[in-house]
C-alpha cells in the first residue's frame, strides 16, 4: 500500500512541472501575433489580403495608414502609443483587424533632461539634435525652425541648380 502512495505522489510531482511548462510554451494571449510594432516617425510595409477595399484607423494621430495596389499597407507612426486598423473588403466583410503599437525610437537615441526640459539626440556616432514628442517645447520649436531653414536652403538651391 505505501508504494502505490508513493507512485501517486511521485507522479503527481512529475505532472505538476511538465504542465507548467505547456502552459509556459503557449502562446501567452491569442491574437498578439497580429499587432503590429512601428517605431514613431518610421514606416513599415505589412501586406494583408487583396481584396480589401477599405483601411480604417481607430486613431489617426497614432498611426497613418495607407493602401497600396495588391494589398500591400504602409503604416507611419505619428504617436506614441496603440490603436487599430481594420481592413475591408468590397462588401464591407472585415478581413483583418489588427493593432498597431508606436513606440520611440530603439537604438543610437540619447534623452538628456536639462531640469524638467528634455531633449533628444540620435547618436551614430555623433550625437545631432533630434526632434521627438516629448522634448521641450523650446528644444523642438528651435530644432523645427532649424530644419525649415535648412530644408529652404536647399530647395532654393535644387531650384536655382535646375534654371542653369
Amino acid at each position: 500500500m505505501s508504494s502505490f502512495r508513493f507512485a501517486r505522489r511521485f507522479s503527481a510531482v512529475l505532472f505538476v512541472p511538465s504542465l507548467l511548462v505547456g502552459l509556459c510554451s503557449a502562446p501567452a494571449i491569442a491574437g498578439t501575433e497580429d499587432s503590429i510594432s512601428v517605431s514613431v516617425d518610421q514606416a513599415k510595409l505589412i501586406k494583408l489580403p487583396q481584396d480589401v477595399a477599405t483601411i480604417v484607423v481607430g486613431n489617426p494621430l497614432i498611426a497613418d495608414v495607407s493602401l497600396q495596389p495588391g494589398g500591400m499597407v504602409v503604416i507611419t507612426g505619428k504617436g506614441y502609443g496603440a490603436t487599430n486598423v481594420i481592413a475591408m473588403d468590397r462588401k464591407g466583410m472585415v478581413v483583418a483587424d489588427r493593432v498597431i503599437q508606436v513606440e520611440g525610437p530603439a537604438d543610437k537615441v540619447v534623452t538628456v533632461y536639462r531640469g524638467t526640459n528634455r531633449e533628444s539626440y540620435s547618436c551614430a556616432p555623433i550625437c545631432e539634435r533630434r526632434m521627438t514628442l516629448g522634448d521641450s517645447e523650446a528644444y523642438f520649436k528651435s530644432t523645427m525652425e532649424q530644419a525649415g531653414k535648412l530644408n529652404e536652403q536647399a530647395s532654393s538651391a535644387s531650384v536655382a541648380t535646375r534654371a542653369n
